[in-house]
């Protein structure tokens, strides 16, 4: 079986820091990774020069991984999933992980599902044990709303590039 672990990031607001909720994340996924996984640390930074969210990840990254891929580029659950179905095609993955929160979860199944249809992928969630902000709840079920203009959006690119 071959799998990747994409952990997705969690914004700093520009601090140069780990995000407690990021923090937790990247453990979750370090508890769950194997030698022979490809893992895939995903989130972008707000501020330009400022480090991303990929590159502290990786910093603090002490799972175990066949290789660590960095995507500092993606600012968006659906560019999360977007850029990673590369390195899941390039690692002929037959099952995706991907470590987000519980409150995130379903939206980021939605984006990985979606933009890996037809290509027999199995996609997992792994979550670390935390409750979640009202607010981020809130926020995901605004979110829903923009999931398919951004999903469409990014299947455009995908056929254009």
């Amino acid at each position: 079986m071959n799998r990747i672990v994409v952990v997705l990031g969690y914004s700093d607001g520009g601090t140069g820091m780990l995000h407690p909720v990021c923090e937790a994340r990247l453990r979750r996924a370090a508890e769950l990774t194997t030698d022979d996984d490809v893992v895939v640390l995903s989130g972008w930074s707000r501020i330009p020069g400022a480090r991303s969210e990929a590159d502290l990840m990786a910093e603090s990254w002490s799972g175990a991984a066949r290789e660590v891929v960095l995507d500092p580029d993606a600012s968006s659950t659906v560019e999360n999933a977007a850029n990673a179905v590369a390195d899941v095609l390039r690692a002929r993955a037959t099952t995706v992980v991907v470590v987000t929160s519980r409150w995130h979860a379903p939206r980021a199944r939605a984006a990985f599902r979606w933009l890996l249809r037809g290509h027999g992928v199995q996609i997992e969630v792994a979550t670390p044990r935390e409750r979640g902000a009202p607010r981020d709840r809130m926020r995901e079920l605004v979110l829903w709303t923009l999931l398919p203009a951004q999903l469409s959006r990014a299947a455009r690119s995908r056929t254009a590039g």
